[in-house]
């Protein structure tokens, strides 16, 4: 069995530059995560507040955390004060109550609008039509402590490469047009976060440039 290090090194190499690395450490324990933080790795990723919380504590301020879960509207203001980015947010809701909590720890919080591609109903994401609307909405424009950063999307959980690919090469398709019609100041895309241990290879083929890789660094989770 490879160490954390080497896994890590070998997921690196297949990645392209400029292409950010989250190591997906849910359920995993902090000194799994210091073994990667010891040989440079700074992008870390959770699915759980709590358990995020618990973990930034212990653990050094340089990490950069990214929630990557589903995140409940009554659960950010444990995240605002360091959560480097949230992957998931879903609602213009969610979004306005990221820009509450981050205003009153002073910040400005990155966030990613998730899109749901895939083929299943039980993922997440907000749907073409709504992601236009809210990117094209005036109601952006009062969100002065977020800033949106890029799209995320998770594909079908399939072994059907040519369906994932699609999903993937759509989300990217996507991205490139809501880049060309944002006109808000706090709309930056440049990040478009798709695949996974799984497909991340597809993902990178078809444009993505950040993916969230647990499995395959830090091995199978209990």
């Amino acid at each position: 069995m490879n160490s954390i290090k080497e896994r890590l090194a070998s997921v690196n190499s297949t990645l392209p530059e400029g292409c950010t690395l989250v190591a997906v450490s849910k359920t995993k324990p902090a000194e799994s995560i210091m073994e990667a933080y010891d040989v440079g790795h700074r992008h870390f990723g959770e699915n759980k507040v709590q358990e995020l919380s618990a973990k930034a504590e212990q653990l050094p301020n340089e990490i950069k955390w990214h929630m990557i879960g589903h995140l409940q509207r009554n659960k950010v203001k444990y995240l605002a004060p360091y959560v480097h980015l949230i992957h998931g947010v879903d609602s213009l809701r969610l979004l306005k109550e990221i820009n509450k909590q981050a205003e009153r720890n002073n910040r400005t919080i990155d966030c990613l609008l998730q899109v749901h591609i895939a083929s299943e109903e039980t993922k997440f994401g907000l749907s073409k039509e709504e992601l236009e609307a809210l990117i094209e909405g005036a109601e952006l424009d009062l969100l002065k402590n977020v800033r949106i950063v890029g799209l995320m999307g998770m594909a079908t959980n399939s072994d059907n490469d040519a369906l994932v690919s699609s999903e993937f090469e759509g989300l990217k398709d996507l991205y490139d047009r809501t880049k060309e019609k944002s006109t808000h100041s706090n709309v930056e895309l440049n990040v478009l976060s798709m695949g996974m241990s799984g497909d991340y290879k597809l993902a990178l083929k078809a444009g993505s440039n950040m993916v969230r890789i647990g499995s395959a660094i830090f091995g199978l989770r209990n």
